[in-house]
């Protein structure tokens, strides 16, 4: 017993280990692509300083409207009511929290902490955040599937990535079928979480707050970028522009960078500029999208992280 509590301590210390490994990796790969292109990123940096305000003031309610959103999409990932006030100033800090911490674990910290605080127990707690992390993978998802539909060709599988996809699917969903027949403890988990997705989709409102909130979440951070591009005079249709950010988006999510820093802004850029853009609008597009969601909300959230702390709400 003894030997399995050190062991699983260890084994975590060695994945984390890994993943701030990989993070120093991807941010040090960045900060040479910023380096060898600097002078693309100043013109865009200039550019950007010129741009319509308008638009940018368009972008940054935006960019408010997504914690919102995100606490809608967790009142309705759980049965108790949730104080609104306090619910919106969780996810405001947890947006900050996720820009210091790898793949999102800042704000499942956060998020999860408010959670028990609340009183939900911990596993609820966890499976809560699997529902809302699930429903707006599932949103994405479709979003991604119905602007694909409406911009045909925009998206390129690139020659052999399809056949490879149709052998990892089934391999993927055997491998967890496997294990939840072979794994007690996968079992109860998957128990435990299909039990809280029929207790919350029993409920018509919390139902409604899931998946709106999670569908307007992922459509908000499209509609900043989409702000930021007609601020920048960036001859892209709406629908065009929302596609490549969902998509570049769910590809940088696979680099677990802090707030997806390096990952995402490089994702951006090159999905920008495969439509033709020039590097320096598309610079300038990407710089104002993290300007209105990620830099300037960043000390303010942080500021309402520590007082949240103070007063014991997490």
């Amino acid at each position: 017993m003894t030997a399995e509590r050190v062991a699983a301590p260890a084994g975590r210390r060695t994945g984390t280990y890994w993943q701030c490994a990989l993070t120093v990796a991807v941010l040090a790969a960045a900060a040479w692509l910023a380096h060898r292109h600097w002078a693309t990123v100043q013109t865009g940096a200039a550019r950007l300083a010129d741009a319509d305000r308008g638009w940018l003031l368009a972008g940054a309610a935006g960019a408010c409207g997504t914690w919102l959103c995100a606490a809608l999409a967790l009142q309705g990932a759980v049965v108790p009511r949730l104080p609104p006030r306090r619910l919106v100033a969780t996810q405001f800090a947890a947006c900050a929290a996720n820009q210091v911490l790898p793949a999102g674990l800042g704000a499942g910290a956060v998020n999860l902490r408010f959670l028990i605080r609340r009183g939900l127990p911990v596993g609820r707690a966890v499976t809560a955040l699997a529902v809302k992390s699930t429903a707006g993978a599932l949103a994405r998802g479709a979003l991604i599937a119905v602007l694909a539909a409406c911009c045909p060709g925009l998206l390129r599988v690139p020659p052999g990535w399809g056949g490879w996809a149709l052998l990892a699917a089934p391999a993927v969903a055997a491998a967890l079928v496997l294990a939840v027949r072979r794994l007690p403890r996968a079992r109860r988990m998957l128990t435990v979480l299909l039990a809280d997705v029929r207790d919350v989709h029993a409920r018509p409102r919390r139902a409604a707050a899931l998946w709106g909130g999670s569908l307007a979440f992922a459509a908000l951070h499209a509609a900043v970028l989409v702000a930021v591009t007609r601020a920048v005079a960036l001859p892209l249709p709406a629908p065009e522009v929302a596609l490549l950010y969902l998509a570049a988006s769910g590809a940088a999510a696979l680099l677990p960078t802090p707030g997806g820093i390096g990952s995402l802004d490089a994702a951006l850029t090159l999905a920008l500029t495969t439509t033709g853009t020039p590097a320096a609008t598309a610079a300038s597009a990407v710089l104002g999208y993290r300007l209105l969601t990620v830099w300037l909300p960043l000390l303010p959230g942080l500021l309402v992280l520590t007082l949240l702390i103070r007063r014991r709400a997490l």
